[in-house]
Formats: C-alpha cells, sequence, structure tokens
C-alpha cells in the first residue's frame, strides 16, 4: 500500500455524527495502552497521525481518517482501562457495538493483542460482536519487541487458547522494529477487494 495523502475527517460517537463518506472502512480496535496508535502510525508512515499516549484509555470516540481518498480507517475507542470514568465505560459497548452492526461501510476490523496480556472478557466480547455481525477480522499480535524471540511460543500460546484462533490467522507486529507492517496492509487490501468483488 503506497500511502499518499492521511486526513483526519472527525471524531464521533453515533451513527448521526458518523461522516457521510460512502468510502470503505477499515475499523482497529483493542484494549487501552494495546498499541493501537503506535500501529497505526507505522501503517501510515506518519508519526503523528494518532496521538499515541502514556496514558491508556485516551481515544473515548471513535476517530475517521481518509487514507489516499480510497477508504476510511477508524480508530475505534480503546478499552477496559480502569481509570477511565465509569461514564465512559458504560458508554463504549452500546458506542462500539452500534458501530460495528450499523455501519455498512464498514469492511473489516484489526483487532489487537498485546503479547504479554492474555485476552480478557472485553476482548472476546467484541471478538463475538465480530462473528455475530459477519465482519471479517484481521488479528494482529503487538509488542513483540518487547519480549525475546525464545519467548514468542510461550507467550503466543495462552493467547491462542483464549480467542480459538489458529496462529495463521494472527500477524505479529513490531512498531519498533515494523515487522508486520506489510502482511498487516497486505490483510487489509485483501478485505478490500474482497468486499468490492
Amino acid at each position: 500500500m503506497k500511502i499518499k495523502s492521511t486526513v483526519f475527517v472527525k471524531s464521533a460517537t453515533k451513527p448521526s455524527n458518523y461522516p457521510e463518506s460512502q468510502l470503505p472502512e477499515v475499523a482497529f480496535a483493542g484494549r487501552s495502552n494495546v498499541g493501537k496508535s503506535s500501529l497505526i502510525n507505522t501503517l501510515v508512515n506518519r508519526r503523528g497521525l494518532v496521538r499515541t499516549s502514556s496514558t491508556p484509555g485516551r481515544t473515548q470516540l471513535l476517530n475517521f481518517f481518509d487514507i489516499n481518498e480510497e477508504f476510511s480507517l477508524v480508530d475505534l475507542p480503546g478499552y477496559g482501562f480502569a481509570k477511565v470514568p465509569l461514564a465512559v465505560k458504560k458508554a463504549w459497548g452500546p458506542m462500539m457495538r452500534t458501530y460495528l452492526e450499523k455501519r455498512p461501510q464498514l469492511r473489516a476490523v484489526v483487532m489487537l493483542f498485546d503479547i504479554r496480556r492474555v485476552p480478557r472478557e472485553e476482548d472476546l466480547e467484541l471478538l463475538d460482536w465480530l462473528e455475530e455481525f459477519e465482519i471479517p477480522t484481521i488479528p494482529v499480535i503487538t509488542k513483540i519487541d518487547k519480549i525475546s524471540r525464545n519467548q514468542r511460543a510461550a507467550q503466543i500460546k495462552p493467547i491462542l487458547e483464549a480467542t480459538g484462533l489458529p496462529l495463521d490467522a494472527f500477524t505479529l507486529f513490531s512498531s519498533l522494529s515494523k515487522e508486520g507492517r506489510d502482511e498487516v496492509w497486505e490483510r487489509i487490501e485483501e478485505a478490500l477487494e474482497l468486499a468490492d468483488s
């Protein structure tokens, strides 16, 4: 994927706020602090397109970005961070579910898992929703540079067990070394092409 332009379009919380564009969309989802902003910035070669924060739980809206005037990338709110206010936590589920269920432009969701963490209830709930709405899922295991290559298999095993997904469903990714970047793009392009065919 050659990135010619990346433009922030708008933030939204409900369908009446969503952009009116008919471009196909690929959304990115994962727990707070899973490395979602870093992954998106690495994919589009823009250091500050999506603001990375040392404070998890910062993304609390649906953020829409136009890529090459060809498709939209949607940064979904991170979840599972203890210090986020209860009202925000409660709003997360309905906001996400509504977007996943009601957005016909949505072609796939890139779902992130931290290699150092076992998936929890919210992760599995989101996977269930994606299955329920028959949305193609691109699972990515992030932060692989945080552990040694020898430790990878042991760290990945509980993720496979919790999600029930096979190893080859996942792309291993590092924003530091950019390992996995091309593979994530390939899977996104495949999802966009399948939807158009």
